[in-house]
């Protein structure tokens, strides 16, 4: 029997073997990853920068950015250098455990946050006259700070639960390191493990429900009221509920992967349901959200075109 200070590192086996292809994946994967880089640090820059936007959702909307950030960070410079580029799809124990976290706390940082947001809006729509007193720019930085201290927290216990046992192998049929995949190669005794993970999905599924149920009163006050109300509180939630499913599903297929054989599906759909919730959500959510939200579209057009007018100054500059 080998403990974990004996695996040093960890072989993926869910991969293809690209061949000549692999430089087309790679140009593929560095263009997705540059997209979803530009485009989410653009709608962070535009929060940032323009006062009319420092109003809680946009706060909040703004942490979720970053979330995006932090997780696609955490997968694409792996896929590029360790797997595309590699012929043998290995990864270090300590790297492994660090992709764990990174992913584990992405995906938990990502439900907290649409989960804020939807008590954001359930507040302004439902609570008129409350939300200015609950959503105090103090409060606004508390709820941020606790979503991503508190998920920080929970996933490191879960780390600490599962880098001291006794491995019996290092073969993780996944694209990506996994903690139940780690879970299922112990040799010791995972009672704990296994309650902890169970109370930290359920968690998950909980606050998952408690989003989908907020929105259920939010459409309830909305269908009650008047046209006009109506019509801006639909296009205000319709960004957010799009962004919700879109993850959820991610999620729910990436669970549904680790509980289950799946091994008669195709390799290349296995692989795409793996990380579509590390790749398209990123990307889906500054486009949602740009393109849905009249204050950011109309900011980020506004600093597009000046960025153009500075450009373009700077060129007539250097020819004179």
């Amino acid at each position: 029997m080998m403990n974990s200070s004996q695996v040093s590192y960890f072989t993926l086996t869910a991969y293809l073997d690209s061949g000549a292809l692999k430089y087309l994946y790679f140009t593929v994967v560095v263009f997705l990853y540059i997209v979803i880089v530009t485009a989410n640090v653009l709608l962070i820059v535009v929060i940032c920068v323009n006062r009319s936007l420092h109003e809680p959702m946009y706060m909040f909307l703004c942490s979720l950015f970053v979330n995006e950030l932090y997780g696609s960070t955490g997968l694409f410079p792996f896929l590029l250098l360790q797997i595309i580029l590699s012929d043998v799809h290995t990864v270090s124990a300590s790297f492994c455990f660090l992709q764990i976290f990174c992913f584990y706390a992405y995906g938990s940082i990502e439900f907290s946050n649409l989960a804020v947001i939807s008590y954001d809006r359930y507040l302004a729509i439902c609570c008129p006259l409350r939300y200015h007193t609950c959503m105090s720019s103090s409060k606004v930085s508390v709820l941020i700070a606790l979503t991503w201290l508190l998920t920080f927290l929970a996933v490191g216990v879960l780390i600490s639960l599962s880098a001291p046992l006794q491995l019996c192998g290092n073969i993780i049929n996944k694209v990506y390191c996994d903690n139940y995949s780690i879970v299922k190669l112990a040799c010791s005794d995972t009672k704990v493990n296994n309650i902890y993970g169970i109370l930290y999905t359920l968690t998950l599924v909980v606050l998952v429900t408690l989003i989908f149920y907020t929105y259920m009163r939010i459409l309830k006050v909305c269908f009650s009221g008047s046209k006009q109300t109506r019509h801006k509180a639909i296009s205000t939630c319709t960004p957010h509920l799009a962004s919700l499913l879109n993850f959820s599903c991610g999620a729910f297929f990436e669970i549904i992967q680790n509980r289950f054989d799946m091994r008669q599906l195709p390799n290349m759909l296995r692989i795409f349901l793996s990380i579509y919730w590390l790749t398209c959500q990123p990307l889906f959510s500054p486009v949602i959200y740009g393109l849905n939200l009249t204050k950011i579209r109309v900011s980020c057009k506004n600093v597009i075109g000046r960025m153009k007018v500075f450009t373009l100054s700077h060129k007539l500059n250097f020819k004179i």
